[in-house]
C-alpha cells in the first residue's frame, strides 16, 4: 500500500528516479519543449517548477542549488539567462502539459510538455485583437426600374 507516499517512484529507484528527472529538466530548458509520458511529465513539473522559481533571483547561491540539481553548466546558464528573465513577472505555473494520445507500441498516454512563455502561437493569440470595424451592406440588388419600351414586358 502506498499511504501517504507523495511522489510517483515511476518504476525506478531513487537515484534511476532523480537521474532522469534531471535529464528531462535539462531537456525541457534546453529545448523548451519536449515529448514524453503524462506520468513522467507530471512528476517532472514538480521537480522543475521549484528550480524554475529558484532561478527568478541571480545570485551565486541559487546558481549553486540550481546546479546541485541539474549537474549541467549550459542548462544551468539558460535558465538563469533566458528562462528567468521571460518568467520574471509570472507567479507560477511555468510548464503546460498537453495531451496528444497514446503511444503505438505500448499504448502508454503521450503528452507535449513546455514552458509557456515560450510557445509563440499562444502568445499571439493571447494578445489583445483589434476590433474591426464592422460596416452592413445591402446584399439584394435593386429592381430596374421598367420602361414602357422592353420587350419582355410586351405581351404579343
Amino acid at each position: 500500500m502506498r499511504h501517504g507516499k507523495k511522489n510517483n517512484h515511476l518504476g525506478r529507484t531513487d537515484s534511476h528516479r532523480s537521474a532522469m528527472l534531471s535529464n528531462l529538466a535539462i531537456s525541457l530548458i534546453n529545448h523548451k519543449r519536449i515529448f514524453t509520458t503524462v506520468a513522467k511529465a507530471k512528476a517532472l513539473r514538480v521537480f522543475v517548477e521549484p528550480i524554475i522559481t529558484r532561478s527568478k533571483t541571480d545570485s551565486t547561491h541559487s546558481r549553486r542549488t540550481v546546479f546541485s540539481y541539474l549537474q549541467n553548466k549550459e542548462a544551468v546558464v539558460e535558465l538563469f539567462r533566458d528562462v528567468a528573465a521571460k518568467v520574471a513577472d509570472r507567479p507560477g505555473g511555468y510548464t503546460r502539459i498537453i495531451k496528444i494520445g497514446n503511444r503505438p507500441g505500448d499504448a502508454a498516454e503521450m503528452c507535449m510538455m513546455e514552458l509557456v512563455d515560450f510557445n509563440d502561437l499562444m502568445l499571439s493569440e493571447k494578445a489583445p485583437k483589434k476590433a474591426s470595424k464592422t460596416t452592413r451592406r445591402k446584399t439584394t440588388k435593386k429592381a430596374a426600374p421598367k420602361t414602357e419600351g422592353d420587350s419582355s414586358t410586351e405581351e404579343n
